[in-house]
């Protein structure tokens, strides 16, 4: 028997253990998520907090919304996966399906016409 085919053996007999899950496996419902309203009409939906200050979130922008100031992505990089609707980042548009990589210390203004859900991760919080 492989390494790999082992490992997967091992990780197999472990989810039957558990259930199904894997030690350490997260889920959330977007529904339980607390919202909280970070500017009229933008609201914040945390799913999850990792290890290092990782966090991933729901971002629902309603149409015609706009972040106050700029957003700048401080100590890390933000990774956006636009879930529905238009997002705009103060220069251009990125329809649903759309992922989006904003380096450490990349700045933008997030708005929309259309109203949009973004997935949301900050691997270094």
């Amino acid at each position: 028997m492989t390494t790999e085919t082992s490992q997967a053996a091992q990780a197999a007999d472990t989810a039957a253990r558990t259930g199904g899950q894997l030690p350490d496996y997260v889920w959330s419902a977007l529904h339980d998520a607390p919202t909280r309203e970070l500017f009229p009409g933008i609201r914040l939906r945390p799913l999850w907090s990792g290890e290092g200050g990782a966090t991933a979130h729901v971002l629902e922008m309603d149409p015609h919304t706009c972040w106050k100031g700029i957003d700048v992505h401080d100590p890390g990089p933000e990774e956006v996966f636009v879930i529905s609707g238009v997002f705009n980042d103060g220069e251009r548009d990125y329809p649903a399906g759309t992922f989006i990589h904003a380096p450490a210390g990349s700045s933008h203004i997030p708005q929309t016409t259309t109203g949009c859900t973004l997935f949301l991760f900050y691997p270094e919080g």
